[in-house]
């Protein structure tokens, strides 16, 4: 069956963004760029919380056309444009969309069909009200982490009215020289 892996960015103290969704303090470079792309190319499904989403798709369709791309988005706009999307959302039209599934009703039972299906286990980008859902619902099967050296004292929280106690198993961790560590977690359901 495949997973869920959530994919985020997070402060020293358990922020995904600041208290206006900004990402400014997120540190980015060319060796997290690549380290993330290598790893995202052998999936083939996003999935993504309305804001995420939309944010998304005013930028990378065509970001890789651009005279000014860089290499890293010429690569990740190609991908982009690949693979399938997963939305959810009660506002977003699914008609009018190409190889976008969305989900706007039974999140728990359209979420685990899609996890039977044929295919790499499903990345949610970003994505904080989405993750929230999904992780009340117990749905995420595993968390990879940006830990970003900043703290932010306030902003939205990756995890929040958690009610139960989740294990979580250490995969693998790396550190980058931008001081970014990343932390791979798999969910422990046993």
């Amino acid at each position: 069956m495949r997973k869920i892996i959530s994919f985020m960015h997070i402060s020293l103290d358990g922020f995904v963004a600041g208290p206006n969704g900004e990402l400014n303090w997120v540190k980015v470079d060319e060796e997290l760029f690549a380290h993330v792309g290598k790893r995202i190319s052998e999936g083939d499904t996003a999935l993504y919380g309305r804001a995420t989403y939309e944010m998304m798709e005013d930028y990378w369709p065509t970001a890789g056309d651009q005279p000014e791309a860089s290499q890293h988005d010429i690569e990740h706009s190609a991908w982009y444009n690949k693979i399938h999307k997963v939305v959810l959302s009660k506002t977003i039209n699914e008609a009018d969309l190409t190889n976008t599934t969305v989900i706007n009703e039974n999140l728990s039972d359209s979420i685990n069909a899609i996890k039977q299906q044929d295919g790499e286990d499903i990345l949610l980008f970003g994505s904080p009200t989405a993750t929230h859902s999904l992780i009340e619902q117990n749905l995420i099967d595993g968390y990879w982490l940006f830990v970003n050296p900043v703290i932010l004292g306030q902003g939205i929280p990756l995890f929040t009215e958690i009610k139960d106690k989740t294990r979580l198993k250490l995969l693998n961790t790396q550190q980058f020289a931008s001081g970014v560590v990343e932390l791979n977690y798999v969910v422990d359901r046993e």
